[in-house]
């Protein structure tokens, strides 16, 4: 689950990570209400959207609208803040379709002596969490990645334990970070492990991460994703939750105990198991044809959650055919033929359907079928099924 970076912000000011004050605002007045309230001067009106890259995007239909803006005074907030609402902003991780800004936030000014780069991520290779520290920061994180790799300095730590002292120190060394910022850091450092840890997060991201002309290292953004697995441990974390800006389709999966993303292709894909699932878009592609979804109905799937599956598949416009693929181990392939059929007489096919069965009762499921009057194409195995799948789509 994803969060904006105000609702991050106020989450770090409660686990002692410093941040700047800073308001949000739905229109332009309540914005320069709030450029007031803290005090004028330099300000920072910010668009507030679930997608990295706001500082260099720009909105839609006025390409020098830029999604970040340095404000000096209340009209230059208000304008900022009416170029922004309501409109769509184009980043580089939102595709050219762009995201709808609701709401943005207003942040106070600060003396800025250096930009770095600082996230957190689970490292799988080594089951800890790792931190990431750059000084590039303020720039994409990939890019630095790609071309500069050896400038992002990696620290793994024991969520038990969390990042020890040595490991700042070093951090600092690399980072060229001494005197006072050293010690900023010994204290910032570890805080923002203890959140990550603390919150199941998945990634918490900074960029950039500042060192101010005084010494102090102050987190000047915030991307953060929780582990939807462990939010039955945060319950207050879901009402943190902005379903405008989920996608319509993969909130009404989640609603269904469905695991489904929606992609850009014209094949739906049902399938039980997310390895299968992963197998059945790899195969796909490989006969030439592009999967419209991820979608995991998972190991106990029933009529209700089949028949719900097709009503999300079938209500994407690009979705011109379907390929359910089960291996029947908890969920009997006679369970799932039922829901097949009972979703055909519910939602109604109307584009190609190719069904490969295999499992547990796996002959009496396929008679099922054939017996039914459902209008499918049968498939032996998952390299017959994606071969008749991508057919029947063109």
């Amino acid at each position: 689950m994803k969060i904006h970076e105000y609702q991050g912000k106020e989450l770090f000011r409660q686990a002692g990570v410093p941040v700047l004050e800073g308001i949000v605002a739905t229109t332009a007045d309540d914005a320069v209400a709030a450029y007031k309230k803290l005090g004028g001067g330099i300000a920072v009106v910010k668009s507030q959207i679930h997608a990295g890259g706001r500082g260099k995007g720009t909105v839609l239909d006025n390409p020098t609208q830029k999604g970040v803006v340095v404000c000096k005074s209340a009209d230059e907030v208000k304008a900022a803040a009416a170029g922004l609402l309501g409109k769509t902003l184009v980043t580089i991780q939102t595709g050219p379709e762009g995201k709808t800004v609701n709401q943005v936030y207003v942040e106070a000014g600060c003396d800025i002596a250096r930009e770095l780069y600082l996230g957190i991520v689970l490292d799988r290779a080594s089951s800890r969490p790792v931190l990431m520290a750059s000084t590039e920061g303020g720039v994409e994180i990939e890019k630095v990645a790609e071309e500069t790799p050896e400038l992002i300095f990696k620290e793994h730590f024991d969520p038990a334990i969390g990042l020890e002292g040595f490991q700042v120190r070093k951090l600092c060394k690399k980072l060229g970070i001494s005197g006072a910022a050293a010690k900023a850091a010994a204290r910032f450092m570890p805080a923002i492990c203890r959140f990550f840890v603390d919150y199941d997060c998945s990634l918490t991201e900074i960029n950039p991460l500042v060192i101010t002309g005084d010494d102090q290292m102050i987190a000047l953004d915030s991307k953060v994703t929780f582990d939807g697995n462990a939010l039955f441990r945060h319950k207050n974390l879901l009402e943190l939750r902005d379903l405008s800006e989920e996608e319509p389709s993969e909130v009404r999966a989640s609603e269904s105990g469905l695991s489904y993303v929606k992609l850009e292709g014209n094949i739906g894909c049902l399938v039980n198991g997310a390895g299968l699932a992963m197998s059945t878009m790899d195969i796909i592609k490989y006969h030439g044809g592009q999967p419209a979804n991820f979608l995991d109905v998972g190991g106990g799937a029933n009529a209700t959650q089949v028949t719900e599956a097709f009503r999300i598949l079938l209500s994407d416009p690009n979705c011109k055919g379907v390929l359910v693929n089960i291996f029947g181990g908890i969920a009997r392939c006679t369970t799932i033929a039922a829901a097949l059929i009972e979703a055909s007489q519910t939602v109604g096919f109307t584009v190609p359907l190719v069904v490969r069965l295999e499992g547990t009762e796996v002959e009496e499921g396929r008679k099922m079928l054939a017996d039914s009057d459902v209008d499918i194409i049968s498939a032996t195995d998952i390299t017959d099924a994606a071969k008749k799948i991508v057919a029947a789509v063109g």
